[in-house]
């Protein structure tokens, strides 16, 4: 059992994308003692192994937690990747850093939750970068995170030609996708220097933080459920029974895993816990509103003569579909090197895979036992409603009409996923059954009033009905930004810290 001298001010639960800026954050002030718990491995900055830090490797299997979800009737089990390290999927993630646009946003406020407009956030997004180069206006030049921008000369010429054949077909080239405007195609802003991906492990837990005396990290803690005294959090116990003390409590356990901590600890959809055993202290809506993307591959095997991957990340076209809402931008086409080059015949690869962005459908997260080393029960739901299937087959074929492009054509030497034999007529089959998770689940614990009646925290992560106990991730978010999520996410920490813990 862990001892009385492990008590802290705050526990986090979850070292990852938001976990890791709040245990820097918080422990900025000297008389708070903040722990911090990872279930991965958390490496020193100098010990971090080579393929956390290659910007090229995603979702690094050694640490994954192996989950697959549900992903609708024809795919029943799709990998659905998660970081287990400290960093969290920033560690494994294709390091891409674009920002929730303005419109994203405005649906948070649609949901009930307050303080998160374009308007009230933005400062926030530009104190966490470092970015040299972009305007003024959008970004900062300082922050703990480095963002740089993919400039064409970076660009492989099959990303570059892609671009190049987006603009052929009648779309406008944006040089920065966290600026002005998002609708058209360039190169990505990541978060990279010289090849190294900037996870939060490294750009927010530098060594100088992790020396702060009033900082513990601790690594391969998987934590089971709160210690409740009532309605008030008051620590946590882990799998091996150890408990933890702290005057609060913060779960960044991420999509998946904070929603499992709170049903585990008897928070959560009443009927589902009863039928586990699980003794219901609060009947809140969790894991009731899952949102992800799924995403569709289309790979081409390179052209002798243009065989170059590196950057292996990459490009993008973002736009509308024929049936957006006004104002959104609810399709991307992106375009990496991440497919692995032995599936060519010359030796390279380019990928494109459409994806839709802003799905109406939503799945649902449930707890297959009350034994926290068993997964949860994961389902996408990934087009699940007729538009969303409607909008996918739409931008696969897109991607494939902008491939045709001479620009592009000209550096590609055949389509090797799904091939010729698959024509423009015979698409659907082949997009219902290779869908892939996009990576960027949210929602499982929204934030909204008390009063909606599927909101689970209030618009600071507060857990409806329960003292000192918070939750701050992607899990809190309401309704998936139309893009990644790991700079949103950053923000999110950043902002719920600036809200309610900064003097």
């Amino acid at each position: 059992m862990a001892s009385e001298t492990d008590a802290a001010d705050v526990v986090i639960v979850g070292g990852g994308s938001a976990g890791a800026v709040l245990a820097a954050r918080l422990s900025e002030d000297e008389s708070r003692k903040v722990l911090l718990l990872e279930a991965g491995p958390a490496y020193a900055v100098d010990a971090i192994p080579a393929g956390l830090l290659d910007a090229s490797n995603v979702a690094d299997a050694e640490h994954d937690w192996g989950y697959t979800s549900r992903g609708n009737d024809h795919q029943p089990d799709v990998a659905a990747p998660r970081g287990k390290a400290l960093g969290g999927s920033s560690s494994v993630n294709a390091t891409v850093a674009i920002r929730a646009r303005a419109n994203d946003l405005a649906k948070w406020a649609s949901h009930g939750a307050e303080g998160w407009s374009y308007e009230e956030v933005l400062s926030t997004f530009r104190d966490l970068e470092n970015n040299p180069s972009g305007d003024d206006r959008y970004h900062g030049r300082s922050g703990p995170l480095s963002v740089r921008q993919r400039s064409d000369e970076e660009l492989t010429p099959s990303l570059r030609g892609f671009v190049e054949a987006a603009v052929a077909s009648g779309f406008k080239q944006i040089y920065d996708f966290n600026g002005a405007d998002q609708n058209g195609a360039g190169g990505y802003p990541v978060d990279v220097v010289d090849g190294v991906r900037q996870s939060t492990a490294i750009a927010y837990l530098t060594p100088d933080v992790r020396r702060r005396p009033n900082l513990t990290i601790r690594g391969g803690i998987n934590v089971d459920r709160l210690v409740l005294d009532g309605m008030k959090a008051s620590g946590v116990i882990v799998d091996d029974g150890s408990t933890y003390a702290a005057d609060e409590v913060v779960l960044s356990g991420g999509t998946y895993g904070s929603p499992a901590i709170l049903m585990r600890s008897g928070i959560g959809p009443a009927a589902d816990l009863a039928s586990l055993g699980i003794d219901v202290i609060a009947n809140l809506p969790v894991g009731r509103r899952l949102q992800d993307q799924a995403l569709i591959p289309n790979g081409f095997a390179l052209a002798p003569g243009y065989l170059e991957m590196t950057p292996a990340v990459g490009s993008l076209l973002w736009t509308a579909s024929s049936e957006a809402v006004p104002g959104d931008l609810d399709l991307q086409v992106t375009v990496t090197h991440l497919l692995p080059a032995s599936l060519s015949p010359t030796g390279g690869t380019v990928v494109l895979a459409a994806a839709v962005v802003q799905p109406e459908a939503t799945g649902t997260l449930k707890l297959a036992s009350r034994n926290p080393k068993d997964a949860p029960l994961i389902d996408s739901n990934y087009l699940g409603t007729g538009r969303d299937a409607r909008r996918m087959l739409e931008g696969f074929t897109l991607g494939r009409e902008i491939a045709r492009q001479p620009a592009f054509a000209q550096l590609t030497a055949g389509e090797i996923i799904p091939g010729d034999s698959v024509g423009d007529d015979d698409v659907a089959g082949y997009v219902f059954n290779n869908l892939a998770a996009y990576g960027h689940p949210t929602s499982t614990a929204p934030m909204g009033s008390p009063y909606v009646p599927w909101s689970v925290v209030d618009s600071v992560g507060a857990v409806h009905g329960i003292e000192r106990l918070r939750v701050v991730d992607a899990s809190i978010i309401p309704e998936v930004p139309s893009t990644v999520t790991n700079l949103t996410v950053i923000m999110v920490a950043e902002r719920i810290y600036q809200r309610v813990y900064a003097d």
